[in-house]
């Protein structure tokens, strides 16, 4: 089993329909969140919804190879 991952990316306005289709191809739930703000990975509105201008936090319970070599392109430095 899969522990759940957290990251924390910064997503441009011309990268989140990317982020938006990589995370719909997983077969697993894929939360985005700001402050009290949580919305589906999956759902392009609710990426756009977001405070992009903030460093976003993503939280996850599986894997998929292409989905973390998307979303490697957007994390932050630790």
């Amino acid at each position: 089993m899969i522990s759940m991952m957290q990251r924390r990316i910064k997503l441009r306005l011309d990268e989140v329909s990317a982020f938006v289709e990589a995370a719909s191809k997983c077969d697993f739930d894929i939360d985005v969140y700001y402050n009290s703000f949580i919305v589906d990975a999956k759902s392009i509105v609710g990426v756009l919804g977001l405070d992009l201008n903030q460093t976003l936090t993503v939280s996850y319970n599986g894997y998929d190879s292409q989905f973390e070599d998307t979303l490697n392109h957007f994390v932050m430095a630790s």
